[in-house]
C-alpha cells in the first residue's frame, strides 16, 4: 500500500535532490529518478521523520536503506540506459530497484533474506513500476538464468569481485560493487569490454553491510 504523498514530502524530497546535487552528483536522470521515486514509501510509517535525511537508516535483519547520496553515487557510475537489463545483487527496502526501474531499466533484484525479500515486494508493489522482478537467493552468484545483464549493481561489501557476476556481464556492460574489508569498501567500476578485456576503476571509499554468499563473506545468519 502506498503511503500518502503530500506538499510536504515532495518539498523534503526536492530538498534532499538539491543536497545531492551540492555534494556531486551531476546525472540528470539519475536526480530526476530520485525526485520522483517517494522514498518515505520504504519506510515504517513510524519512521516518515527520517525518510529524506541523507543518512543510511535501519531497516532490520541487520540491513539498512543506504543514505540517499551514496544511492545516487552508485547509480551514477552504472552510467545507465533506457530500457537496459539491470540485476541488482541485495534488494533490501526496494528503494535502490525504484531508482533503476524510474530510469527505465528492466531491473531483476536478488535478495539473500527471505524477510527483506518479502517486505520489499510489498513497497513496491504499491507503486506503478511494472519492470522489476525480485528474487531470492544467493545473489554473490548472480542470476544466471536471465543473464547476460547491461549493469549490474552490488548494495552490499564484496570480500573481492565474483566472476561469476562478470561472467553474467553483456560485453560493453558495467558492474559497479564496493570491494574491501568489512570496515570500508572501495567503490569499483568494472567495465567488460570483452571477455579478454576487463577495465577496472576505483572511486570513492564508503562503508556498507556485507554481502553474503559463496562468493561473498561468510553466511552470518
Amino acid at each position: 500500500m502506498l503511503i500518502e504523498e503530500t506538499y510536504r514530502h515532495r518539498g523534503m524530497r526536492h530538498a534532499m535532490v538539491k543536497e545531492i546535487r551540492s555534494q556531486g552528483i551531476k546525472d540528470t536522470s539519475v536526480l530526476k529518478a530520485m525526485g520522483d521515486v517517494p522514498r518515505h514509501h520504504f519506510f515504517d510509517s513510524a519512521f516518515l521523520e527520517h525518510a529524506y535525511q541523507n543518512k543510511a537508516f535501519g531497516i532490520g535483519e541487520g540491513q539498512t536503506i543506504s543514505q540517499p547520496y551514496t544511492v545516487a553515487y552508485q547509480t551514477q557510475l552504472l552510467r545507465m540506459t533506457p530500457n537496459a537489463r539491470v540485476l541488482e545483487i541485495g534488494t533490501g527496502s526496494g528503494y535502490q530497484a525504484a531508482i533503476l526501474a524510474a530510469m527505465g531499466g528492466l531491473v531483476y533484484s536478488i535478495e539473500y533474506n527471505k524477510i527483506l525479500h518479502k517486505r520489499a515486494k510489498q513497497s513496491l508493489a504499491g507503486l506503478p513500476l511494472a519492470n522489476i522482478h525480485l528474487y531470492c537467493g544467493d545473489g554473490s552468484e548472480g542470476l544466471p538464468r536471465f543473464a547476460p545483464y547491461d549493469r549490474i549493481i552490488v548494495t552490499a561489501g564484496a570480500p573481492q569481485v565474483p566472476e561469476k557476476l562478470i561472467s553474467q556481464l553483456q560485453d560493453g556492460g558495467t558492474l559497479v560493487i564496493p570491494v574491501g574489508d568489512a570496515d570500508t569498501q572501495c567503490m569499483l567500476r568494472i567495465t567488460k569490454v570483452n571477455k579478454e578485456k576487463i577495465i577496472e576503476e576505483s572511486f570513492d571509499m564508503f562503508r556498507f553491510v556485507p554481502l553474503l554468499g559463496k562468493s561473498g563473506w561468510q553466511n552470518l545468519g
